[in-house]
């Protein structure tokens, strides 16, 4: 009797499942902050798609450098079908989880159907693991695709940490306040050691202020007069498009009083896993302590 051959291609995710492949994967559909993430290692996906907190369009706040004129968008949230993803004619797909296997921003159902007919991996981009460490889980994903990041990225992240440090010891006392606007009347702070970087930039000394405690895992939901009573000197203001647009809030006077003195920088809460982006991240809060 025949034995089947052993896969050429396997990977086990971050819920121990194992994908595998007769043959290294070539088209690659992803949810969008993963595919910008194997973008930056080198790898064009096939297709992306977006989370529930998306819409028609890719959200560019959360894409990286990918090419979004060329590629396809198969959809988000209950608007991405089974049919959508398989029409891109995918031998792998990538997904994210913030903890607990849950595939982010897929139905359950169509998830599970999706296993029936690609591979799928599934990488943990929750308050569980470092931003080194989300880093390190794609750069594994690239190498068994036979892709990485330049050497010099590499270079120039360990360079951007050196200067944020140096920036974060010259600013000492600057406090900076993690956000995503919910409208004129509510706001959401970030627990920055629920967010592997924000916990990233606390490590290199920069003094990120924590929220209230209370209820929320990630955000606590308050308003823009406790913003203003937790002072804070720089804001990182989620940029992704879920996220109210500043004309909603310009005109609270809490917020107004806060943004007088306050430098504002855009946060993408969603930064692609790999050294290019997280060196940039780091050179521009640095820039940002330098000037104050």
């Amino acid at each position: 009797m025949t034995q089947p051959s052993a896969p050429s291609w396997e990977f086990t995710d971050d819920r121990g499942q194992r994908a595998t492949a007769p043959e290294v994967p070539s088209r690659v559909v992803a949810y969008i902050q993963a595919g910008a993430s194997l973008w930056d290692l080198g790898i064009r996906p096939a297709g992306i798609f977006g989370s529930f907190h998306d819409g028609d369009a890719p959200d560019r706040a959360k894409s990286g450098a990918l090419p979004l004129t060329e590629l396809a968008y198969l959809g988000a949230g209950s608007d991405l079908g089974l049919d959508d993803v398989l029409a891109a004619d995918p031998d792998l797909v990538v997904a994210l989880t913030y903890g607990g296997g849950q595939v982010y921003g897929v139905e359950p159902d169509m998830a599970k159907h999706l296993e029936e007919h690609v591979p799928v991996v599934v990488i943990d981009v929750g308050q569980g693991r470092t931003l080194g460490g989300v880093r390190e889980r794609f750069a594994e994903l690239g190498r068994s695709l036979g892709a990485s990041e330049p050497a010099r990225n590499a270079d120039g992240l360990a360079r951007a940490e050196r200067e944020l440090g140096v920036a974060a010891r010259g600013a000492r006392g600057v406090r900076v306040l993690a956000l995503s606007a919910a409208g004129p009347d509510a706001v959401h702070l970030a627990r920055p050691t629920k967010w592997p970087d924000l916990s990233a930039l606390g490590r290199l000394g920069v003094g990120m202020v924590a929220p209230p405690d209370g209820p929320g895992a990630n955000w606590y939901t308050g308003t823009w007069q406790d913003v203003a009573e937790l002072a804070p000197d720089v804001i990182l203001s989620d940029a992704r498009a879920n996220a109210a647009p500043r004309e909603q809030y310009a005109s609270d006077p809490h917020w107004s009083a806060v943004a007088a003195r306050a430098s504002v920088l855009a946060w993408n809460p969603e930064v692609p896993a790999s050294a290019r982006a997280h060196a940039a991240l780091f050179d521009e809060v640095a820039g940002t302590l330098r000037a104050r």
